[in-house]
């Protein structure tokens, strides 16, 4: 698939917030080897001012994703890609819904297609590609689909000001969220006072990352303790990518701040349960440390303190 001038790329990727993370070096890899085309990213709103800041994208369509009871919304998006004029899709997200717009297409012409959906121009064929991080599947399928190099995206254009935050330095991030419906991912919020604790005894500004329903969460932990920052609901991504570049470290559960926080080089301690496997999804960055016990219940607090030199 050599690249061509004045040709029109499109990328899909859709989320959630790890994944879209681990498919930024895959992003820059397509715009390096796309240098002249115009390229639009398709995804879902949370990431679409990261996309357009980080310049490897000139573009950024909202991915509605209509229900498969809503025939007119599908004829829109149809309509929608039709146009596009697109030579080359990458289809990073490779997901049912996102293999079934190639059909969209129909009946043609189809662009060249890089993804898993049936008959498609370049297929990622590894029969085994569920069983691959999903860093290293990505720069296989675009292998196959002739761009041989995916380096590690240089991220330093995901920043912020966080002199809004009036913080206290030396500070460190702590991520104790995570999906409502998977509890067995989270650590305690008991675990997370006491290790909040021993920072602010050793000198470190304990701030508390999370989305805004996690802002009762964070308030628990920190109850009584007015030198701990609560930063649920306040931050964007960007905001986020700042802190992480000048924390200390950072200390968080398995979900998907800390994919961004490890990403920019910030030292990282994540902590993982059997209800996630990080040879498949792990964060990645400069200094990326994997805690894994069985249950988190059992992780002490000594040894995650330990971890990050306490």
């Amino acid at each position: 698939m050599p690249a061509e001038r004045s040709e029109h790329v499109l990328i899909i990727k859709l989320g959630a917030l790890g994944d879209f993370v681990q498919a930024l070096s895959p992003l820059a890899a397509i715009r390096n080897h796309h240098s002249n085309a115009h390229i639009t990213l398709l995804t879902t709103t949370p990431y679409k001012a990261l996309a357009e800041v980080s310049g490897y994208v000139d573009e950024v369509w909202i991915d509605k994703r209509p229900k498969w009871t809503q025939p007119v919304n599908w004829l829109s998006l149809r309509q929608q890609l039709k146009k596009g004029g697109f030579s080359r899709v990458y289809d990073l997200q490779t997901s049912d819904r996102s293999s079934s717009y190639f059909h969209l297409f129909w009946p043609g012409p189809f662009p060249k297609w890089s993804g898993i959906a049936r008959g498609c121009s370049h297929p990622h064929t590894n029969p085994g590609r569920d069983h691959m991080h999903t860093i290293t599947r990505q720069a296989e399928q675009l292998s196959m689909a002739g761009i041989p190099e995916v380096p590690v995206a240089d991220l330093h254009w995901i920043n912020g000001d966080i002199e809004k935050f009036g913080l206290s330095k030396p500070f460190a991030l702590l991520v104790p969220g995570g999906a409502v419906h998977r509890p067995e991912k989270r650590w305690s919020t008991m675990h997370y006072r006491e290790l909040a604790g021993e920072l602010s005894d050793n000198g470190v500004t304990p701030v508390f990352l999370g989305a805004a329903d996690e802002y009762t969460l964070i308030s628990e932990i920190a109850s009584g303790r007015e030198s701990w920052v609560n930063l649920a609901g306040k931050t964007n991504l960007l905001d986020i990518g700042a802190l992480a570049r000048f924390a200390r470290f950072a200390i968080g559960n398995d979900t998907g701040p800390m994919h961004l926080v490890s990403a920019v080089g910030c030292r990282s301690v994540v902590l993982y349960s059997h209800a996630s496997d990080p040879a498949l999804c792990a964060q990645k960055g400069a200094d990326v440390e994997i805690i894994r016990v069985e249950q988190l219940a059992s992780l002490s607090v000594e040894r995650v303190a330990q971890a990050v030199g306490l």
